[in-house]
């Protein structure tokens, strides 16, 4: 009976099945570097659109500060115009009450009196000069206390004799009435009426 000799087949085989295992490895070695590299580069790309994004938004954000500025900038100028205007309006409304006040003060000097200066602070007003006599100067008071845009006179100082010179010299306080707009603008607001109606008591 012929023998058959099976040893170069089996160990072609095995060859071929190591062949075809290095050859998987390999194809998936690659498969995996691929990936990788397509997964770096996807990752890459995220990040760098990110910065752009990040960058965009910098520079919005630098643009919104210097609106920002320049509205601020124009708020304070409208501020200052807005004070100014208020000014030059409180300015307005008050001449004709100075020219009032300077009227009353000439009709409550009586003959004998002179004033050499008038200081006003606020709604006080300072009244320095001569009298012939201090007579004079209560009737200047009086006078005062009779005007309509002057009340409270109070005497602070008055000199008579050599050092003063002829005459007395006086130092006179005074406050200024308020007006109609000023009371008005002091008033406080009316309250506001409740529009519920109250159910009776029984």
């Amino acid at each position: 009976m012929p023998s058959i000799n099976l040893l170069p087949w089996r160990q072609a085989l095995r060859q071929r099945r190591r062949k075809e295992f290095l050859i998987g490895i390999g194809a998936a070695v690659a498969l995996a570097v691929v990936v990788a590299l397509l997964a770096h580069l996807t990752v890459s790309s995220m990040i760098d659109a990110q910065k752009r994004r990040n960058d965009l938004l910098k520079a919005e954000i630098s643009e919104l500060d210097k609106a920002i500025e320049q509205i601020l900038a124009l708020e304070e100028q409208k501020s200052r115009m807005i004070a100014r205007m208020q000014v030059i309006d409180t300015l307005q409304s008050s001449r004709p009450e100075i020219v009032k006040l300077f009227d009353q003060i000439v009709a409550t000097l009586p003959e004998g009196v002179y004033l050499t200066s008038v200081k006003q602070s606020g709604r006080k007003i300072e009244f320095n000069g001569v009298a012939q006599s201090s007579t004079r100067v209560s009737a200047f008071m009086r006078n005062i206390d009779a005007s309509e845009a002057l009340s409270a006179p109070e005497l602070k100082v008055i000199q008579t004799g050599r050092d003063a010179g002829p005459g007395a010299q006086f130092t006179l306080f005074a406050q200024q009435r308020a007006t109609a707009q000023d009371e008005a603008a002091a008033a406080p607001a009316p309250a506001k009426r409740n529009a519920r109606v109250s159910e009776a008591r029984p």
